[in-house]
């Protein structure tokens, strides 16, 4: 959209060589007003800059910069004056004003000013409108879910957003736990400050505390200059510690003392550093068995505990799975370009009936997958995974022994492989041996399967 500068001053010159010098440089529109009562009157059409005199017929120009910062703090607004002064420029620079120049004005030097303004100003502009759409998306009304628990875990987690207790996050992996976690985020008081996440599985543990904490250059082989920790990073702002339950003992207790103290080290350092952040926690292992068998702090789990929040997985609130599928469509058919409607009632059934152990993160996944695949309005059964449509459990149950019917999908043989280990493990309910034994193959080879395929054993 074309830019829109406002010119105030009441000397004709002036007027008629900022105009002229203004649309010859950039084309820009251009509104003049000899008053500042009619500037502010048309502030409503938001200019993308005003070049404001300070010597008006009718309002004093400062009280005219004072009067637009208080609408829109943003604005860029760059003052002109005749009288020169020090004292008249720091007032208007005290005020907000982008920038001051006196009269007679040096196009060389107003140049550069009024390109820095409008750039800044699109800037900001940008900014905000990427803090509404992260509010936006981590919003409650983007955690979707019709289960009665889940609605009162949300109701509850309302009541925690504007202070500072500690918040535990449980379930398993993929139900949502860091979505939640944003949105106590965005929705509270700290919500202009940073969020930082860290995944304390997926860093190596020698490294986590330097992660967290940060180091000083020559606390350790590699460490060539001083870093800054994610704990400094998220001053004033939030902390998502995800999967704390993989975090050493050693490294727990100071995590505690970021707790209870609010100060830390950082590694190889002396300096005590006083931290402001909120700590939110997720963990998908059940703590407190951890906290029995001696591998996670007692004290630190009753301090990060102090707000529990269950996330139910997805087998366990199937009346959720309806409305995500078509959540995950609108977003998709806006991502792929496609105006897929629905599911088919085939295809529906299978993903009612199936128990989605990635949870809500592996059905967005299949829509997607399965969006992609699909040529018509609705997603149909044939563009299912086969893990989903269960094809090797309908091959194990034939009686005939025959595998495949004239009119059944061709199936990668590397993907029947995989899922014969599943089904096998499942069947056997994680017996290693029973399932090797079932399936002709020695242990270490199924072992070696397993970590190819990345299969866990079930839990008995």
């Amino acid at each position: 959209m074309e830019k829109l500068i406002f010119i105030i001053d009441d000397e004709d010159s002036i007027v008629k060589m900022l105009t002229h010098w203004v649309k010859n440089q950039w084309n820009y529109r251009i509104k003049t007003f000899t008053t500042g009562t009619d500037a502010l009157n048309s502030f409503s059409d938001n200019p993308d800059l005003v070049l404001l005199d300070i010597m008006l017929p009718d309002i004093n120009g400062n009280e005219v910069l004072n009067r637009m910062k208080q609408k829109n703090p943003h604005m860029p607004i760059i003052m002109l004056s005749a009288q020169g002064s020090v004292e008249v420029a720091l007032e208007s620079i005290r005020l907000g004003a982008f920038d001051y120049f006196p009269k007679p004005i040096d196009k060389n030097r107003l140049e550069p000013a009024i390109r820095n303004a409008i750039k800044n100003y699109d800037l900001e502009r940008e900014l905000e409108k990427l803090k509404e759409n992260i509010e936006k998306e981590f919003s409650f009304d983007n955690i979707i879910s019709a289960d009665k628990k889940m609605q009162e875990a949300f109701k509850m987690v309302s009541k925690v957003l504007d202070n500072e207790i500690t918040v535990l996050i449980t379930g398993e992996s993929g139900t949502g736990k860091e979505l939640v976690a944003r949105a106590i985020h965005y929705n509270g008081k700290r919500k202009t400050a940073p969020f930082v996440v860290v995944n304390c599985a997926s860093i190596p543990r020698e490294l986590l505390e330097s992660e967290l904490f940060g180091h000083e250059k020559g606390a350790f082989t590699g460490a060539h200059v001083r870093k800054i920790g994610k704990f400094e990073l998220a001053k004033g702002g939030s902390i998502f510690l995800d999967e704390i339950g993989e975090m050493e003992m050693s490294l727990q207790a100071k995590i505690l003392r970021v707790i209870q103290q609010k100060e830390f080290e950082r590694v190889g350092g002396n300096e005590v550093i006083k931290t402001d952040v909120r700590i939110i926690s997720a963990t998908n292992r059940d703590l407190k068995l951890a906290v029995d068998n001696k591998q996670f702090r007692e004290d630190l789990y009753y301090r990060l505990s102090s707000f529990p929040i269950h996330i139910l997985p997805l087998r366990e609130r199937k009346g959720d799975i309806v409305i995500l599928i078509n959540h995950f469509i609108k977003i998709f058919n806006k991502k792929i370009g496609k105006e897929i409607k629905n599911v088919s009632k085939a295809a529906l059934k299978i993903m009612y009936d199936y128990d989605w152990p990635g949870n809500v993160r592996e059905l967005e996944n299949t829509i997607e997958r399965c969006m992609i695949l699909s040529d018509g309005d609705f997603i149909e059964a044939d563009v299912l995974p086969v893990n989903i449509t269960g094809a090797l459990g309908t091959l194990s149950s034939n009686t005939n022994g025959v595998l495949f019917g004239e009119d059944s999908p061709i199936v990668p043989f590397e993907k029947l492989k995989e899922e014969a280990i599943r089904h096998s493990l499942k069947a056997t309910e994680g017996n290693i041996v029973e399932a090797a034994r079932k399936l002709k193959i020695g242990r270490a080879t199924l072992y070696r399967l397993m970590d190819k395929y990345k299969i866990e054993s079930p839990k008995n």
